[in-house]
C-alpha cells in the first residue's frame, strides 16, 4: 500500500532575521485555523517532510521553519564559511519571534521534538504570553548532563562505538570531559578541506546511529540516511551547540519552568529513549504544574505508531481549547 504524500503546503516564503540570516517556513492549513508552530530537532535536522500528515490541518494552521544553518536556511552550516557565532540558542528564540509577528500570530501552540522540545521551552520562558500550550515530544532540556550522556555515558553499552568516535578526534584534551570531543569536531566541521568535514560527519552520525539502532519500531539509520549536504549542516550545528551547552546554564529551563504555569502542556517520551533517558521528562513534568507526562511503552527516541497515536490524541485535545 503506498503512502500518501504530505500536502503541498498553502504559504511559504524566506524572512529575513538578521546577521546575514534567511530562514525559510512552509504553512498549512486554514489561515482561520488553530495556530501551531512545530520545531525540529538536531538542532539541524530541518524541518520534516513527513510531518504536516501528522496534524489535523482542517482544525490546525500548521507553521514550520528550518532554524538558522539548514533546511532551505541561508546560509548553509555546511559551508565552512558560514559565521557560527551567530547561531545560538538565543538568535532561535528571536527568530521564532519575529516569524510569530511576520505571520500575524497573536499565541499559538507550540510543538518541539528532541531538540525542538529544548528549543520550545526556552521560547516559552522568554515569551509565555504568546504560548497558548505546548506538545513536547522525546523530552530534552540540553542540560551539560543530558549532553555527558548522549555522547558519553550510553557509551558503556556501545563502548568499541565510543572509542571510535573519541579516536577521530585525538587532538581533543582528554580527561573524561566530553565537551573538548564536541569542540573538536565543531572545529573539523569547519576546517577548509571538504575531505575533513566530511569525514567528521560520518564518524559522528555513525555515533548517533549506534545509539538508536535498537530502536526496532523507530527509525535506525535515521542519522546516516541523510543526504552529504543535510548531514554536514546537521553536524556542524549539533557540535556547535553541544559543545558550548546550548549557551543555558545548567538545569536552566528545568529550574524555571515555573513561569510556565498556566500553559496546559503535553509531554511524550519513549520509554526506552537511550539517547534521552525518561528522566529529563519526569523532572520537567514534576517542576512544570500545567504538564502531563504520558510514557510510550513500545518507543525510543525516534517514536513508534504508539507514539505518533498519543501525538495525535495531544493535539486533538488542544484543537478546540
Amino acid at each position: 500500500m503506498t503512502t500518501p504524500a504530505a500536502p503541498a503546503p498553502a504559504e511559504s516564503g524566506m524572512l529575513d532575521v538578521g546577521d546575514g540570516n534567511k530562514i525559510h517556513w512552509e504553512s498549512w492549513g486554514d489561515r482561520s485555523g488553530k495556530p501551531v508552530v512545530s520545531l525540529h530537532g538536531g538542532p539541524g535536522s530541518g524541518a520534516s517532510t513527513e510531518q504536516p500528515k501528522t496534524f489535523d490541518l482542517n482544525r490546525y494552521r500548521l507553521i514550520r521553519f528550518d532554524q538558522r544553518g539548514c533546511g532551505r536556511s541561508t546560509p548553509n552550516a555546511a559551508d565552512p564559511d558560514t559565521d557560527m557565532s551567530v547561531n545560538t540558542t538565543a538568535h532561535l528564540v528571536n527568530d521564532l519571534e519575529l516569524l510569530r509577528a511576520h505571520l500575524g500570530i497573536e499565541r499559538w501552540l507550540v510543538y518541539g521534538g528532541s531538540w525542538g522540545a529544548t528549543l520550545a521551552l526556552a521560547y516559552a520562558q522568554v515569551h509565555r504570553a504568546r504560548v497558548s500550550e505546548m506538545v513536547l515530544v522525546s523530552v530534552t532540556s540540553t542540560r551539560r548532563s543530558e549532553i555527558d550522556w548522549l555522547y558519553h555515558g550510553v557509551g558503556r553499552l556501545f563502548p568499541g562505538e565510543w572509542e571510535r568516535f573519541v579516536a577521530h578526534v585525538p587532538e581533543a584534551p582528554s580527561g573524561g570531559h566530553i565537551l573538548p570531543v564536541l569542540a573538536a569536531y565543531a572545529a573539523r566541521m569547519a576546517d577548509a578541506d571538504r575531505a575533513v568535514r566530511d569525514a567528521a560527519a560520518a564518524e559522528w552520525v555513525a555515533w548517533e546511529d549506534a545509539v538508536i539502532s535498537g530502536e526496532t519500531n523507530g527509525s535506525p539509520g535515521a542519522y546516516s540516511a541523510r543526504d552529504p549536504a543535510s548531514r554536514n549542516a546537521f553536524v556542524r550545528i549539533c557540535a556547535h551547540f553541544f559543545s558550548n551547552a546550548a549557551w543555558l546554564s545548567e538545569g536552566q529551563l528545568i529550574d524555571n519552568a515555573g513561569r510556565l504555569a498556566g500553559i496546559p502542556g503535553r509531554l511524550i517520551h519513549g520509554r526506552y529513549d537511550l539517547g534521552s533517558p525518561l528522566i529529563t521528562a519526569w523532572e520537567l513534568a514534576k517542576a512544570w504544574p500545567d504538564a502531563q507526562l504520558t510514557v510510550v511503552e513500545d518507543s525510543g527516541h525516534t517514536g513508534s505508531s504508539t507514539m505518533t497515536e498519543a501525538i495525535r490524541a495531544a493535539l486533538t485535545d488542544f484543537a478546540d481549547r
